[in-house]
Order: structure tokens, then C-alpha cells, then sequence
């Protein structure tokens, strides 16, 4: 079967109240859209849950999926220890995933591990998760420097290995979008930054998936977001269908761009 449903979804650590300690009320509309977007997931019951994640590890010419039988980590970095995941890993997708990016000469694959721990922009879509949903294994997957064509073919090769598993799967695309949308945020304002988040938020909730790849590098960089390549994985993996969007929210409150989004798979196309 194809995915059978996947979501654009920021992961600021802000957003869990063990951190925010009254702060994430700031990012209210967030917040309902993430618990949408954590009930529609229950009401799945997915197999298996994938994640990429621009916060795992990174490489400039390789795509890492994570190895093992599962990981843990916890918010301590961040003042909250006390909020903790473990996690199983589905292993049978994530080495079929692998063995179909060697057949493609796609450089992917669970090598080079630096930290197994999970990541925040893995652990906050999973904080909301988890609260309506706790079954299925996950896959986590890391970014890469490569053209953003790879990472949308990575996609292409996820949902196939899903299909030949039979998984019953939902893809969730961690990112943040701009951090330059407002003169108090973390990295200042550039004009690049409202004019991303505004182009992104247009062409995901039309579903043009094909527009993404035609996103400058360069004013993306300007625009320094961190989930582009994140969603070009997401669009791969629904390549081939006919797909219903759902905007449901997005802010810049804190300076930085929050863009929540669901995608339903209608029909092959």
C-alpha cells in the first residue's frame, strides 16, 4: 500500500511544557494543530511511523537511517530529563531501505553513526505522538548535503520498500521553516525568511511537490530553514498519487517559522 498518510511538522523544543513552563502558550495554534495531527496518526494506528529528521546525524555526501533495534533519548539538554522515549526500530524496512539504495546507488544507508541518542527534531513530533498513539516501530532518517533530486528520490525508494513490506505506514517530515521572520527571533530578519515560509506554505498546501525542488539553494540558505529537504523526502515517498492537503496551521511568533500540514494519498496518478 502507498504511505498511507504523512505531515509537515515543526519540533521546537519550546512546544513540550516541561520546557516551555508556560511559554508554549506563545505557540497556542501550534500546539492544537500538532494534537490534530497526533489524533489522525491514532486513528491510522500505523505499522510503522517515519521520521526524517534535520537534527539526526548529518552528512554532506550520505544519507544515514539509523541502525539497531531502537534508541532512547530524553529532553535533559534542554531541562527535562524527565521526559524520556525508547523507541523500536522497524529493522526489516530500514534494511530494505538500504538494500534498495545500494541497487539505486543512492549513497544511503546506516553507517557511520556518531550518537545514537534520539534528536529533538525526532523526539518533539514523538512527545505528541505518543501522548494518543504509543504502537508501531519507527524508522529515523537524517538529511544530507546532496542535491535536493536525491533526497526526493530517498523518498521514492522509502515508499517502495513500504509497499513491498505491506507496511501500513504514516511519514512524518520534521522542519522548522524560516528562523529570520522576525528582528527579535534567534538569527534576526532577512526578507528571504517571510518570503520562504509564504512560497512553502503555498506550494505543500496545493501539494505541487514538484515546485520544491525548484527552491534556490541560495535563498533557502538566506531564508536559514531547516525542514526543506526534510519535506522533499516526504514528497518522494508520496510520488505517484494523488494527494489531498490540509493546511492547519502555521506561526512566527517566536521569529521562526511553524508550519503544520497533513497529506492523504487519494489514488495512483
Amino acid at each position: 500500500m502507498p504511505i498511507t498518510a504523512s505531515f509537515i511538522v515543526p519540533h521546537p523544543p519550546l512546544i513540550v511544557p516541561q520546557i516551555g513552563r508556560g511559554e508554549e502558550k506563545k505557540v497556542a495554534k501550534t500546539i492544537r494543530s500538532y494534537e490534530q495531527v497526533a489524533d489522525s496518526i491514532a486513528a491510522i494506528k500505523p505499522d510503522t511511523i517515519i521520521i526524517t529528521s534535520p537534527h539526526s546525524i548529518m552528512y554532506g555526501d550520505y544519507f544515514h537511517i539509523s541502525p539497531g533495534e531502537g534508541a532512547a533519548g530524553s529532553f535533559a539538554r534542554f531541562g527535562a530529563a524527565g521526559v524520556r522515549f525508547d523507541e523500536r526500530y522497524d529493522t526489516e524496512l530500514v534494511s530494505l531501505i538500504e538494500r534498495y539504495a545500494y541497487e539505486a546507488g543512492l549513497p544511503a544507508g546506516t553507517q557511520g553513526e556518531r550518537d545514537p541518542a534520539l534528536d529533538h527534531g525526532t523526539m518533539v513530533p514523538l512527545y505528541f505522538i505518543r501522548q494518543k498513539y504509543t504502537g508501531g516501530r519507527i524508522v529515523r532518517i537524517g538529511l544530507s548535503g546532496l542535491p535536493f533530486a536525491l533526497h526526493y528520490k530517498l523518498g521514492q525508494l522509502v515508499r517502495k520498500a513500504a509497499d513491498a513490506l505491506g507496511r501500513n505506514a504514516v511519514f512524518v517530515a520534521s522542519g522548522d521553516l524560516s528562523h529570520k521572520l522576525q528582528s527579535y527571533g534567534p538569527y534576526g530578519f532577512a526578507k528571504e525568511g517571510p518570503e520562504y515560509d509564504k512560497r512553502l506554505m503555498d506550494v505543500c498546501s496545493r501539494a505541487a511537490f514538484s515546485e520544491l525542488l525548484q527552491f534556490d539553494e541560495g535563498f533557502c540558505d538566506a531564508a536559514a530553514e531547516c525542514g526543506h529537504r526534510s519535506f522533499i523526502i516526504m514528497a518522494g515517498a508520496l510520488d505517484g498519487a494523488a494527494v489531498s492537503a490540509h493546511p492547519l496551521s502555521h506561526e512566527d511568533v517566536t521569529g521562526v517559522g511553524y508550519g503544520v500540514i497533513e497529506f492523504y494519498p487519494k489514488k495512483e496518478e
